[in-house]
């Protein structure tokens, strides 16, 4: 089964490349200030800022396309959703101890994220619902 890439899905998807490439950006140009700023590990935040680009590089060879196979388009629903349970589950089991301000950027990039799932999934499951049957 396949995905057509529509205008819907294309911006989700470049959205979500803007977001992620700006947090990565951040992460990678100042860590030990963000580390500081927010009590997070330096090296957590340093580790994220870099992984970051090669899911943006992801994000931004899926919305060049016109079709993408159906499991490579949930890969970004999924992945998302993956990053905003590991983003919530180091703050409930205390893999971290960030600060207040730590607390709400951790929480307002996994809620960002979670709205560029929601936005991709609607997009791909839009297309399912008007596929005959």
């Amino acid at each position: 089964m396949t995905v057509t890439v529509t205008p819907f899905l294309r911006n989700a998807l470049l959205l979500d490349a803007a977001g992620s490439a700006a947090v990565g950006i951040a992460l990678v140009a100042a860590p030990a200030r963000l580390a500081d700023l927010f009590a997070l590990p330096q090296m957590l935040l340093l580790v994220v800022g870099i992984l970051i680009f090669g899911w943006v590089a992801l994000l931004i060879v899926a919305a060049r396309r016109r079709v993408l196979s159906a499991a490579f388009a949930w890969v970004f629903v999924w992945g998302n959703a993956l990053h905003v349970a590991a983003s919530f589950g180091i703050l409930l089991l205390g893999i971290v101890q960030p600060n207040g301000l730590g607390v709400l950027f951790v929480s307002a990039q996994a809620l960002a994220v979670a709205l560029f799932a929601l936005l991709q999934g609607m997009a791909i499951r839009g297309q399912s619902a008007m596929t005959p049957a």
